[in-house]
């Protein structure tokens, strides 16, 4: 459910005890307003590999895939969860890559030893209880989790390996993007400490300072840059980077400075923000390379149809991207796989399944539900969306 992930509807975190202020309207106590200057421009040094990229690398199908929190059941994705979203078999047996994109991504870890969880993004609590802001340990053990041998990046890297030798070699390889902490300005939510996270270079950083938030997330991007350096995998590569925070309103003064900083090392930068979310339409001014509007359709059966055509209408006058968005009510015993099928139908209606890049939001593991499902109707809506994907015109374009 997008209640453990980032979708910012309540009435779908209520289920979990996952809030987020964004959506709800309710309001953490402010602390005092801090405003610091833009951060210096950083320098990138590129490895080789993306020294060579002729462009930023791009997926037509990006799925995301949360993990990292242990909050999650699973906790972590092993090679037969991943295996059912790098290839598709399709009803007269004949076997497809499906998704070539893969974000890996969190936004909270409610279980971290002793007291308080912590949060990888402003406004989400759990169980109505707040979360401290995540340190620097915390980025690392995220880091820690994506590079583990037989779950995360390894594990894809042996389901594309086991795929590509009867399926022959994908065109391009899978493309991960690593979602990047937001380096959030308060330790609590009622406190002025700023500087909490931690250390780089043997500097402690004071969030107060524009430049040393910045300075956290360089470190964040470059410690994964050199895991995938050394690591040098065969099928898979790093796709580039995703900004966790789905408005502008707390980090509108530092994207500018990583996403300059991701464009000189020929990584993209990503971004997906709720419907109307602070700063949409003005993505590319920030220096994003590609943004996919959430529509934010799915997940309340107040919310209108119509809401689909808003959204791809907007998208389409913002040059952005849209998000496919359903979760484990998608499945027939919910009542709601309809709002599924309306977005692929409305995606088709206005060309964006032909001509748009997607971001899929699925749940946990929804899609895995569907296809393992006793229920006939399941098992029927999951071919109907794999073949939405698979069949996508712009995944044979130039």
């Amino acid at each position: 459910m997008r209640s453990l992930s980032h979708t910012l509807l309540l009435c779908v975190f209520a289920l979990s005890g996952i809030s987020c202020t964004s959506c709800s309207g309710e309001k953490h106590p402010s602390p005092p307003h801090y405003e610091p200057e833009r951060p210096d421009p950083l320098t990138a040094e590129p490895y080789a590999w993306e020294a060579s990229r002729q462009e930023v690398p791009a997926v037509t199908d990006l799925v995301l895939l949360y993990g990292g929190g242990h909050h999650r059941s699973p906790y972590a994705w092993d090679a037969e969860r991943l295996s059912d979203y790098v290839t598709y078999t399709d009803t007269d047996g004949k076997t497809h890559w499906l998704f070539d994109g893969f974000l890996l991504l969190e936004i909270m870890d409610p279980a971290v030893g002793e007291g308080a969880g912590v949060k990888f993004a402003n406004g989400y609590t759990y169980n109505n209880q707040p979360l401290r802001s995540a340190t620097r340990e915390d980025w690392q053990r995220l880091i820690d989790y994506c590079f583990a041998e037989d779950t995360g990046i390894g594990a894809l890297e042996q389901v594309v390996a086991a795929a590509a030798a009867t399926l022959g070699e994908p065109a391009v390889k899978r493309r991960v993007v690593i979602s990047i902490p937001e380096p959030i300005r308060y330790r609590d939510v009622d406190s002025k400490v700023t500087e909490y996270w931690g250390s780089v270079d043997g500097r402690s950083l004071d969030f107060a300072d524009a430049n040393d938030r910045v300075r956290a997330c360089q470190w964040f991007i470059d410690t994964v840059r050199a895991e995938f350096d050394r690591r040098n995998y065969a099928y898979v590569e790093l796709g580039g980077f995703y900004w966790l925070a789905e408005k502008d309103s707390d980090t509108s003064n530092i994207i500018g400075t990583i996403a300059a900083y991701l464009d000189d090392l020929n990584e993209s930068f990503n971004w997906i923000p709720y419907f109307n979310a602070a700063g949409a339409r003005q993505w590319k001014s920030y220096g994003f390379h590609y943004a996919y509007l959430q529509p934010n359709y799915f997940f309340s059966e107040s919310v209108p149809e119509s809401r689909l055509d808003e959204a791809c209408e907007l998208a389409a006058a913002a040059g952005m991207q849209l998000e496919l968005e359903f979760d484990d009510n998608a499945l027939n015993s919910r009542g709601m796989a309809y709002r599924l099928r309306n977005y692929m139908s409305a995606f088709r209606r206005h060309g964006v399944w032909s001509d748009k890049r997607l971001a899929y939001y699925q749940g946990s593991q929804s899609l895995r539900m569907l296809k393992n499902s006793a229920d006939p109707a399941d098992r029927e809506l999951y071919h109907e969306f794999c073949r939405f994907v698979v069949t996508r015109p712009i995944r044979t374009a130039p």
